[in-house]
């Protein structure tokens, strides 16, 4: 059997809040006692309404958030927080954010933003890095031209597929995608989806797809988890869940996209 590229294990995040009193501040449970695992060749969906829990999981997958408490692994090891195991982690583990806008620096043009990662993990001779950043290029389906323009230059799906293309520079074996296509206009965000699911068969790349949007989650993912209130209340291969949800908030989820809930037979 393949060891997960990342596992979680009965993981809880605790947040303090400034409600409460002095000697017993608030407190939130962003996570509430989370099991998963990701591995390469699979993507799997994390679906839930706003403050569900998923973003904040995201971030404990990827080493930017502690676990209050239970277990976080990487390739089957306790993961460690110091300087060398957070640059092990990044290049085996990469993320797609929301808004491209936002992820990319405005005053970088587009070949300063793939070499950028390059140049920080010392990979390769300089030759050796101008040409993996074209070959990022023909990957997601950009043009050379592209190399030389600033992110306010170009489209919003072009920006989303420069974002992608810089999260592939290290070869990850996973990539974290928050929420991908939301900040795009409905016409890319199909486009988008369609290039995260070649490029992960192409590639052989593990994806976590995260989405308030269960019906772009079905497009990517061959298992779906559902999360509400840090829990994930459900997990199954995408085609079982739709087909005969077990969980009466996923069915409510389903049931938001009318066609996408079938009835069950009488």
């Amino acid at each position: 059997m393949t060891t997960p590229v990342m596992e979680l294990v009965d993981v809880h995040v605790v947040h303090k809040t400034r409600t409460g009193g002095l000697f017993r501040p608030g407190t939130v449970r962003a996570v509430d006692g989370v099991s998963f695992s990701i591995s390469r060749g699979e993507t799997v969906g994390i679906v839930g309404e706003s403050g569900s829990g998923k973003t904040t999981m995201a971030r404990v997958l990827v080493g930017l958030q502690p676990a209050t408490s239970g277990q976080v692994l990487f390739k089957g090891e306790p993961l460690r927080y110091n300087a060398a195991a957070r640059r092990k982690l990044g290049r085996a583990v990469s993320v797609v954010f929301q808004d491209p806008a936002t992820a990319l620096n405005p005053r970088m043009v587009v070949r300063e933003q793939l070499l950028d990662p390059l140049n920080v993990h010392n990979v390769g001779e300089p030759n050796q890095r101008e040409e993996r950043v074209r070959e990022l290029l023909r990957l997601v389906g950009l043009p050379m031209s592209a190399l030389d323009v600033m992110p306010r230059q170009i489209s919003g799906g072009q920006r989303q597929r420069v974002a992608i293309a810089r999260a592939l520079a290290l070869e990850p074996d996973v990539i974290i995608a928050d929420e991908p296509t939301s900040a795009l206009d409905v016409s890319v965000r199909a486009q988008v989806l369609n290039l995260l699911a070649d490029l992960k068969e192409a590639l052989g790349l593990g994806m976590v797809f995260i989405s308030h949007d269960i019906s772009t989650v079905r497009h990517v993912s061959d298992r779906i988890a559902v999360m509400n209130r840090g829990r994930i209340v459900e997990s199954a291969p995408a085609g079982q869940l739709f087909a005969n949800p077990a969980d009466e908030y996923t069915r409510t989820l389903l049931g938001a996209v009318p066609s996408l809930l079938r009835p069950k037979e009488s």
